[in-house]
């Protein structure tokens, strides 16, 4: 119940940061990129979505990232397990000025790390749902119309409570790994 509770107050934090509609710009994000270092064994393929509203200074930045294969090396003769893939679900506060053709921009956020390992036949799956933390920065910058090309890197790590006493007690996990992608932002309102 804590930690849904934790949640929720996470989430209202995170609304609070929204910016008010006269001034704010959404854009829609789809990307591409690797994942890299950490418990990355190997750089990997990664894409995703995000949904970004922007205000002149501050907004939120919903993502969402899918890793397929991401625990086995890239070389076809070492298989370490069998179908894996990470799945990422992070609202973030973004950072940076909202107005003219480069936008650089911070972000920090929390959310979701699922990680799913299909044992095959030696173990049964084993899939884990994880708290996280991620922190990046990136840029935004205008192509034409209502196009912008984003690029950015991510850093991604695990919470963990160390102690089963019914406390709420958040640490950084062991848990890590680096993105970096590339996308088209498609700006849903605004210049």
């Amino acid at each position: 119940m804590r930690k849904l509770l934790l949640t929720a107050g996470l989430a209202c934090t995170l609304a609070g940061a929204l910016p008010s509609r006269a001034d704010a710009q959404a854009f829609l994000t789809p990307f591409a990129g690797v994942t890299f270092n950490g418990d990355a064994p190997a750089k990997k393929l990664t894409y995703g979505g995000g949904l970004t509203f922007m205000g002149k200074a501050a907004g939120l930045d919903l993502d969402l990232g899918y890793t397929p294969d991401f625990f086995n090396q890239n070389d076809a003769d070492v298989v370490l397990v069998g179908d894996n893939n990470v799945t990422t679900v992070m609202a973030s506060l973004v950072v940076g000025p909202g107005v003219g053709p480069v936008r650089p921009y911070g972000v920090a956020g929390v959310g979701l790390i699922r990680s799913r390992i299909d044992g095959g036949d030696i173990f049964d799956a084993v899939s884990t749902n994880d708290f996280g933390v991620n922190a990046g920065v990136g840029v935004l910058g205008k192509m034409g119309g209502h196009a912008w090309i984003r690029g950015e890197v991510r850093y991604f790590r695990s919470l963990q409570d160390p102690s089963s006493d019914g406390d709420l007690d958040v640490t950084l996990g062991k848990f890590d790994f680096w993105r970096g992608t590339i996308g088209v932002s498609f700006s849903l309102g605004g210049d």
